[in-house]
């Protein structure tokens, strides 16, 4: 990139049709400029209302592929929720955030049901929308954990969706501000999807060059800390680090690509919401909401003006 190339970043908004509430505030957030896609989670209760308010508000959208939380779409995994499947438990859900990840590393998950799984999901999303999706992730990034990743590759693939996300923040670990077992977390993360980096390169998945979202998650997303993680990466990017420098996939002399994951919307209410098991406490609390203003806030779209960033989605890369 060049010194006097321009930044395109794509806002996404996480989690479209987890929740009526959330919904709301996303199609707010798109409609006033601030978010510039979405990526639908095709198991949540709202799922089939979210993928018409994207049709009639022409909302770019992606997947948000969901191998951790509620109740899977394969009808052959639900079928199997008393029998033998490796995904759910006794109660017939996804093993959760972290017992997705501790059945992996005990080497308990069979992958073909894993690609059962994440097929089904492509499936419904174009049946949902009418089209394929433009891009596609993970919740809560399941799709870099080791053995899933290479599951996710090849539905990429063998779909042609052509982005994907890495969710690897550089300067992560200088953010004083998020809490140690949180740190702890997305350290894990970041060592996951730099594993990630040649499979999805190998399939010939792209992602934007910087990703920004870990450090300005719920609370912790102020308009400092956005511009600050947009000017670190922009300027690690241009200094061309050895260590992240493999991690770039569409950086040209003329612009650099961004993408900042955020999960805005108005707080759910226990009463409705969630993927068949109602909403988690994160989708409830008025972090939401705080996310939401802040993406709105005019001096954030200032800064934006002022440091030549053009909000875009993935479409536009």
């Amino acid at each position: 990139m060049s010194e006097n190339g321009s930044i395109k970043l794509v806002v996404t908004g996480d989690d479209f049709g987890y929740c009526p509430r959330r919904d709301v505030g996303i199609v707010e957030c798109f409609n006033a400029g601030a978010i510039t896609n979405v990526s639908l989670i095709v198991n949540g209760s709202n799922a089939a209302c979210a993928a018409d308010l994207a049709r009639r508000h022409n909302i770019p959208i992606g997947l948000h592929a969901n191998l951790s939380e509620g109740i899977p779409v394969c009808k052959e995994l639900r079928q199997e929720q008393c029998k033998s499947s490796t995904l759910i438990n006794a109660q017939g859900v996804f093993l959760g955030k972290m017992g997705i990840r501790k059945a992996l590393a005990q080497g308990l998950l069979s992958m073909s049901e894993v690609r059962q799984e994440l097929t089904a999901q492509v499936k419904l999303f174009r049946e949902l929308t009418g089209q394929n999706p433009q891009h596609m992730d993970g919740h809560q990034h399941v799709h870099v954990l080791p053995k899933i990743r290479e599951e996710f590759a090849q539905v990429l693939s063998e779909y042609g969706i052509p982005y994907t996300r890495v969710p690897v923040e550089v300067g992560l670990r200088r953010c004083h501000w998020i809490k140690k077992e949180l740190m702890e977390f997305y350290r894990t993360v970041e060592e996951d999807a730099l594993n990630t980096v040649e499979i999805f390169r190998s399939h010939g998945i792209r992602w934007p060059d910087v990703y920004i979202g870990l450090s300005t998650m719920g609370e912790n997303m102020t308009i400092k800390n956005i511009d600050r993680a947009i000017d670190y990466s922009v300027q690690s990017l241009r200094n061309c680090l050895t260590q992240q420098s493999s991690l770039y996939s569409l950086t040209s002399n003329s612009s650099t690509s961004i993408e900042l994951m955020t999960h805005p919307g108005y707080p759910s209410v226990l009463s409705e919401g969630g993927c068949g098991e109602g909403p988690d406490d994160f989708s409830q609390s008025w972090e939401r909401l705080h996310e939401m203003k802040t993406l709105k806030d005019p001096l954030l779209h200032s800064y934006y003006s002022e440091r030549g960033v053009r909000l875009c989605a993935f479409r536009d890369l």
